[in-house]
């Protein structure tokens, strides 16, 4: 493989102000920028957005460098790969129409250079964590869906908005926090698909925190971390996997 497949997650635009955000979106286009210069596929993990709702005639106000940014890419001949998260689950047919990027909702199994990948944003996987995977169940229904949709945008993503950034603050003490493998509910779920099924790598972010970790039957977890605090991505030559920072 002369080119490089990349892997990052959890930009969160749209937080934690419009300035902090514009100056994030910059960031991450000028590292789609260098990514491009030897980028054959690039997965975007999810939360890419901090909140992301698509009605029939309307979007999220913003982020038009960072959507620009991908379209330019495409159109190049770059592979680009957008998972829904946490956040942005809310993601419909918008970017692959527009940007002929597509949309991504579980997590999926890839083979690159003869390695396996398990690649996906993280939520609701391993133990725990029942009341939000109680959640997702009704946010993904589409019942819910079409319901939410008929509230006016300025009041549905008003209200989105707040519950997303109260969602976040609530955990943001604990996502910095390290506390053993065993006690990483991806780390978990990896060692649970693991003994089903080998895998060289297991890519994930949603944890906000960069990992790599090994697992008790070989291979290793890869968290991608986040861009509010820590600019982390990964990169996959073909023969090795690299977790960097971006500066």
């Amino acid at each position: 493989m002369s080119k490089k497949i990349y892997f990052a997650s959890d930009f969160h635009f749209g937080t934690p102000s419009y300035e902090e955000s514009l100056k994030r979106e910059k960031k991450v286009c000028r590292w789609l920028d260098m990514a491009a210069e030897d980028a054959e596929h690039i997965y975007l993990l999810g939360d890419i957005f901090d909140f992301w709702f698509e009605y029939r005639f309307a979007i999220p106000k913003g982020f038009l460098r960072f959507q620009g940014k991908l379209a330019e890419l495409v159109d190049r001949g770059i592979k680009i790969s957008l998972f829904t998260g946490n956040h942005d689950m809310w993601m419909f047919d918008y970017f692959e129409k527009e940007l002929g990027v597509p949309i991504i909702r579980e997590p999926i199994d890839i083979e690159l250079s003869g390695k396996k990948f398990h690649i996906g944003h993280g939520d609701g996987l391993g133990p725990g964590d029942y009341t939000y995977k109680f959640l997702k169940k009704v946010f993904a229904n589409k019942a819910c869906q079409w319901l939410f949709g008929f509230l006016h945008p300025t009041i549905g993503m008003g209200i989105a908005q707040n519950w997303s950034k109260h969602s976040r603050a609530a955990g943001a003490e604990k996502e910095h926090e390290f506390h053993g493998k065993e006690n990483e509910w991806l780390w978990q779920y990896c060692q649970e698909k693991q003994a089903e099924e080998y895998r060289d790598y297991y890519i994930f972010g949603h944890r906000h925190l960069p990992l790599e970790l090994d697992l008790d039957n070989g291979g290793k977890y890869i968290n991608t971390g986040e861009w509010l605090s820590y600019d982390t991505y990964a990169t996959f030559d073909g023969e090795k996997l690299e977790l960097l920072t971006f500066k």
